[in-house]
C-alpha cells in the first residue's frame, strides 16, 4: 500500500468557457467536479496504475462529504480522511478553450483544531506501519503547525518508510532537513527554498539541505533531478497544449510508484514525464490520457545534467 497525506483537501470545481474574458460574463460549457488536493490526484493516478493506495488527510462540512462521496467512487482508493469541524475548501479552475491556459482560484482551507491534530497523528502513526512509501502533498490549513510536514516525514523514516514531499514556502524548508527521501519542488518553490533562479545548481543545493533526491518541475520542459546516483533532465518530446493543472502531482505518482517497484533513476523520471505530459491533455486533475501515456513514455529523453 501506498500513502498519500493531503492535509488541505479541496472540492476540486473545473469550469471551461470558449473565451475567459475580465469584466465579462461568462456561458460555461462544462463543469467537473472532483476529490481534490494534491494527494488525492496523486492517489488516484496510483489507483490508475494499478496500485493499492490510502489516501488521508482532513475533510469536513458539506464539500468535505461530497469529497467522500466522489473518492469514494475511485477504484483502488482507501478513504482514510478524518473529519474536522471546518468546511473542506473549494477550489474553482476556469479554463479557456481557445488558448488553453487555466485560472485558479484556491480558498484557504478549514481551521484545525490541536485536538484535530493530535487525532491525526496518532491515526497517521498507524497507517505508516502499513505503507510502503508515503506521499506528503500541497499546503497546510490554518491551525496545523508548519513544521507539520517534517515531523511527519520523521514517522515515516522511524518506521523505514521512503517519504517524497511536495509542498512549498516554509513547510518545505523544514520538511527538507528531516530527509525525507525526494522532495518535488517546481521552480518557483525550488527559487523561494534555495534563493537561486538557476534550476541545476539550485535542485543540488536543494539536496544538500537534506533530502536525498530532488526533482525539479520545470513546467513544459519536464524534469529536472539531482540524486546519489547522479543529476538528469528529462524532457518530453514536445510541448502538449492542454489544462497543465495536476500535471505535477502525476510527475509524483510516477516517481513514487517507480520507487516501490524498484525501478532505477532514468526509467523513473521518465514515467513521471509521460504522466505528467498525459495529464495535460485530460479533463480534470488526477487523470491522465493513456494513450498520450504510451506515446509520450517511449520518447522521453533522459540526459545527464
Amino acid at each position: 500500500m501506498i500513502l498519500t497525506v493531503t492535509l488541505n483537501t479541496a472540492l476540486d470545481v473545473t469550469y471551461r468557457v470558449p473565451r475567459l474574458l475580465p469584466h465579462a460574463s461568462h456561458r460555461v460549457s462544462a463543469v467537473t467536479e472532483r476529490a481534490g488536493g494534491k494527494g488525492i490526484n496523486v492517489a488516484r493516478v496510483l489507483a490508475a496504475l494499478g496500485h493499492e493506495v490510502t489516501a488521508t488527510g482532513f475533510a469536513g462540512g458539506p464539500s468535505g462529504a461530497l469529497v467522500r462521496e466522489l473518492l469514494a467512487r475511485t477504484p483502488g482508493v482507501v478513504d482514510a480522511l478524518l473529519p474536522c469541524a471546518g468546511p473542506t475548501r473549494r477550489t474553482v479552475a476556469v479554463v479557456d478553450e481557445a488558448s488553453g491556459d487555466t485560472t485558479q482560484f484556491n480558498e484557504p482551507g478549514p481551521a484545525i483544531s490541536p485536538a484535530e491534530w493530535s487525532l491525526f497523528l496518532a491515526r497517521y502513526e498507524e497507517l505508516v506501519r502499513g505503507a510502503r512509501a508515503v506521499a506528503l502533498c500541497g499546503s497546510l490549513p490554518p491551525g496545523v503547525p508548519v513544521g507539520a510536514y517534517a515531523a511527519l516525514v520523521r514517522t515515516a523514516r522511524s518506521a523505514g518508510i521512503p517519504v517524497l514531499l511536495d509542498t512549498g514556502g516554509e513547510a518545505l524548508r523544514r520538511g527538507v532537513a528531516a530527509r525525507p527521501e525526494i522532495i518535488k519542488p517546481n521552480a518557483a518553490e525550488l527559487a523561494e527554498l534555495t534563493g537561486s533562479r538557476d534550476p541545476l545548481p539550485a535542485t543540488r543545493d536543494a539536496r544538500r539541505r537534506g533530502a536525498h533526491a530532488v526533482v525539479t518541475s520545470l513546467g513544459p520542459d519536464g524534469l529536472l533531478a539531482a540524486t546519489a546516483e547522479g543529476a538528469w533532465h528529462a524532457a518530453p518530446p514536445r510541448p502538449l497544449s492542454g489544462n497543465p493543472t495536476g500535471a505535477g502531482d502525476s510527475a509524483v505518482a510516477g516517481l513514487l510508484s517507480a520507487l516501490t517497484e524498484g525501478l532505477d533513476w532514468p526509467d523513473r523520471l521518465t514515467r513521471a514525464v509521460a504522466l505528467s505530459s498525459a495529464t495535460v491533455l485530460a479533463p480534470a486533475a488526477g487523470e491522465f490520457d493513456p494513450r498520450t501515456y504510451e506515446e509520450v513514455r517511449g520518447s522521453v529523453t533522459v540526459r545527464p545534467a
